[in-house]
């Protein structure tokens, strides 16, 4: 019969392997920023060029599943909540879309 010591090691290797204690842990980070985090204190503005940086890096987090950090970086940022219309991300960044995967 197994020890409750080898259930638990089982047990956390489990949940590591399923990416269940990395979500924990990210949503205690974001849930601590939050808690920390003093809405009386102003942000400083947001630059057109940071607004489009913060937009891209927000896309990166978003397509890798980091719902999380995304969170800390829009209340940090102050980035707005809705992302930015990806047509107007395609012209100020002159670049393209390519049609077949809507990747830029």
């Amino acid at each position: 019969m197994a020890t409750v010591t080898e259930l638990k090691a089982v047990l956390k290797d489990t949940l590591e392997k399923k990416g269940v204690l990395g979500n924990l842990r990210a949503r205690i980070r974001a849930e601590v920023f939050n808690a920390l985090d003093d809405d009386g204190e102003p942000r400083p503005s947001l630059s057109h060029e940071n607004l489009l940086i913060n937009e891209l890096i927000r896309e990166y987090l978003e397509f890798n599943k980091y719902k999380y950090t995304t969170s800390v970086l829009i209340a940090e940022s102050g980035q707005p909540v809705v992302p930015l219309d990806r047509q107007f991300l395609i012209r100020e960044l002159n670049a393209f879309e390519e049609s077949k995967d809507n990747t830029i």
